[in-house]
């Protein structure tokens, strides 16, 4: 009994020293990526850096959109350096993890850059592609829900059958995208999509199958906030998207029951984010409110109330009424 418990405790503790090494790397990669890339920040078609990813806010000051690209790139090295992260079914955990954050982090930064916010939302995307008109939302619904099922597929299952594999691909598949999309939604006030990715993947990191799949990100998203906090950067679709697919992937790796739980709380708020403002219930509770609002700038009045009178709710990422991409 003693052994067994000594055991227990020894592999518990490096499991936290794993964990804490990952973030460590994710947080350290984080403001390395984010220095180079700001510092000379990628053009495209001829077009200078500074304007392809900067944004102007409501404040009438500059943020850049190059908060997203280093959080994907600290995510990926961070996570491929950590401890632990090979540990998957048939040690396929870090292809499937590169697969989810890079695809769903390209499509996002498709729709950061080329994303016009004609058509918002699934339905105003898809009703878009119904009427034969193809936007960069119904590009990025489309691609991270492949996406979500090629990293699924590429994790893969330890169920006994063939058909058990299937169902957890699917099951699994919409995590990943699901999650993506549902990060992105959040991603309309200062911080507030690291928040919701620091509060929701801390208790994947304390469990031995998620810690190594989150541990990095979390970190990076750390080492990223106080520069999405002061308002000089946002993560935007190309960092929401691949934030929310890693913390999906990490729950794929949980048990079918805890699975199934978590995909019905991401289906179910995707689907209330169509008819409910996620930025008016954060507001009008208190503990949330609280959350939120810790550690940002004031918000003039006038900007806020014009920001919060935004309808459709979840149309698009703002920063208190400064638009830069669509949510979905």
């Amino acid at each position: 009994m003693d052994g067994r418990g000594t055991a227990g405790r020894t592999g518990a503790a490096r499991g936290i020293l794993r964990t804490a090494a990952g973030a460590a790397l994710g947080a350290v990669a984080a403001r390395a990526a984010y220095t180079a890339l700001t510092r000379r920040p990628p053009g495209l078609n001829g077009a200078p850096g500074a304007e392809v990813w900067g944004r102007t806010n409501h404040r009438g000051e500059p943020v850049t959109l190059l908060e997203g690209p280093a959080f994907v790139a600290a995510a990926v090295v961070g996570g491929l350096l950590a401890p632990g992260l090979g540990s998957g079914p048939g040690g396929r955990t870090p292809a499937a993890a590169l697969l989810s954050a890079d695809g769903s982090a390209v499509l996002g930064g498709y729709d950061d850059l080329t994303g016009s916010g004609t058509s918002r939302g699934f339905k105003g995307h898809l009703g878009a592609l119904a009427r034969g008109e193809v936007t960069s939302g119904a590009v990025k619904i489309l691609g991270i829900g492949a996406t979500g099922l090629a990293a699924a597929a590429t994790a893969g299952s330890p169920a006994p059958t063939r058909t058990g594999r299937a169902f957890d691909t699917l099951v699994n598949g919409a995590l990943v995208a699901g999650s993506a999309n549902l990060m992105n939604l959040f991603d309309l006030r200062p911080g507030r999509a690291v928040k919701v990715g620091l509060i929701t993947g801390a208790p994947l990191a304390l469990t031995s199958a998620g810690s190594a799949v989150v541990a990095a990100p979390l970190g990076a998203a750390a080492a990223l906030l106080p520069e999405d906090l002061a308002e000089r950067a946002m993560l935007g679709d190309t960092g929401a998207n691949a934030l929310g697919a890693l913390l999906g992937l990490a729950a794929a790796r949980l048990g079918r029951g805890p699975r199934l739980a978590v995909l019905a709380a991401v289906v179910g708020l995707n689907a209330a984010s169509e008819k409910i403002s996620f930025t008016k219930v954060i507001r009008d509770t208190p503990v949330l409110h609280r959350i939120d609002m810790l550690g940002r700038r004031p918000v003039p009045e006038a900007a806020g109330a014009a920001a919060n009178a935004a309808v459709p709710p979840q149309a698009g990422s703002v920063e208190d009424g400064a638009p830069a991409a669509d949510a979905v």
